[in-house]
C-alpha cells in the first residue's frame, strides 16, 4: 500500500505585501511545486515540476 502524501505546507512569498493583497503562496510537494492565491486558499492551484518552476521564476525575473 502506498503512503498518502503529506498535507501541503503553504508559505507566503517573500515578495508578497504585508497588507495582505497580492499574496502568492508556495507548497513543496516533493517533485512538484504548487502555487496558489492566499486570498482564495480553496481556489485553483497551479502545479508544476521543479524544472518548470525554476524556468518560470527565471522568466519572471527578466
Amino acid at each position: 500500500m502506498e503512503a498518502m502524501p503529506p498535507r501541503p505546507v503553504w508559505r507566503k512569498s517573500s515578495h508578497s505585501s504585508s497588507q495582505g493583497d497580492e499574496c502568492v503562496e508556495l507548497a513543496n510537494l516533493g517533485t512538484v511545486v504548487a502555487v496558489r492565491d492566499s486570498k482564495d486558499p480553496d481556489g485553483p492551484k497551479l502545479r508544476m515540476g521543479r524544472d518548470e518552476f525554476t524556468d518560470l521564476i527565471a522568466t519572471l525575473k527578466r
